[in-house]
């Protein structure tokens, strides 16, 4: 079997640190990792199957060499390095807002549009979060019966905005039931106990620029530019795992037995959707699998050919780290990746 070199920027994060543990859990063929951060944690010893390594501080000459690049290290980062690696001869697999609102380079979720990989130039783009989520569940019932519009309000995990937000959100609900103030630094209000209807920063339509990735990355990977999608994004007091209340317009009238058959056989998904027995994914439940759920699956009663459901996945694993492995594998499957090439 071929052997790969890759390196992962950001190692220390959330998202880097998943990104190992998948790689080892998938027994992906790496015969070299290296480990850099951007953040000044270098020196920090990580363990990558099971030896320990030493994660290094980023610089322009840390491809060399290297096969496959994962960057999870924010927007600046991927914008300073990202073309260095690519001229270094490695293929990029990025993680960060930089290009995921641009269209040269594939935006993809492999259950979705895999196909869409064999036109990058070096770069290929991880989306957001609760687009692939949404997206996975979304794109089976759509090439059966094309969507119209969606309505979607995501409920989304503090684990998004990296460990400091898990540490803020850990520490304020402390100080809460302690009856002491909660003071905020990572998010503009306190998040223990409380909802933030704010996921990244406002613009001038008054949505943010999460809620209009909702609707441009939407579009992007299910190739689909005529999808109308109003998101309201909203930052929960949970520490791992995304929800969406999802509400679809569609062309045709769409039964939702036949809706949770699609569903049920769908790669990625998992159908929980029992309510005479209160099942319906949780993020709580879920945290740390693979697939996307869905439940509360039924007839929208405000659209006339409409679905309602509720959509819960790992936004670390299945959301970041597991979804940039999966790409990986299928260009693997393809022999699209020659080492040392």
């Amino acid at each position: 079997m071929k052997q790969y070199r890759l390196a992962v920027v950001g190692a220390t994060g959330m998202v880097g640190q998943e990104f190992i543990k998948i790689l080892e859990q998938r027994n992906f063929p790496v015969s070299d990792i290296q480990l850099y951060t951007s953040d000044g944690s270098a020196g920090k010893k990580l363990y990558v199957k099971h030896q320990e390594t030493i994660v290094k501080e980023i610089n322009h000459e840390s491809f060399a060499g290297m096969d496959i690049v994962f960057f999870s290290a924010g927007t600046n980062v991927s914008r300073h390095f990202v073309a260095t690696a690519v001229r270094a001869g490695a293929l990029v697999i990025d993680n960060s807002d930089a290009w995921r609102l641009e269209g040269d380079f594939p935006l993809v979720v492999p259950e979705v549009n895999i196909e869409d990989i064999i036109r990058h130039k070096g770069v290929i783009v991880n989306p957001t979060s609760p687009v692939i989520q949404m997206v996975v569940v979304l794109s089976p019932l759509h090439r059966v019966n094309p969507i119209k519009r969606i309505i979607v309000t995501s409920y989304q995990s503090v684990a998004g905005a990296g460990l400091t937000a898990i540490e803020e959100l850990t520490t304020q609900v402390r100080q809460v039931l302690d009856g002491q103030p909660a003071i905020p630094r990572v998010f503009p209000h306190q998040i223990a106990f409380n909802l933030l209807p704010e996921v990244d920063v406002f613009m001038d339509t008054g949505y943010t620029k999460e809620e209009r990735k909702l609707l441009e990355e939407t579009r992007r990977i299910m190739h689909a530019p005529e999808i109308e999608v109003s998101a309201t994004c909203v930052r929960v007091p949970v520490f791992i795992g995304n929800s969406e209340a999802v509400h679809i317009e569609f062309t045709h009238p769409f039964p939702p037995e036949e809706a949770r058959r699609i569903l049920s056989h769908a790669p990625g998904v998992r159908v929980l959707d029992d309510t005479t027995v209160s099942l319906y994914p949780q993020p709580w439940a879920i945290a740390g699998t693979d697939e996307c759920y869905v439940g509360r699956l039924r007839k929208d009663s405000a659209f006339k050919n409409g679905l309602a459901m509720w959509i819960v996945a790992d936004n670390i694993r299945k959301g970041a780290a597991l979804n940039a492995i999966q790409i990986l594998e299928e260009i693997i499957k393809r022999d699209w990746l020659v080492p040392g090439g």
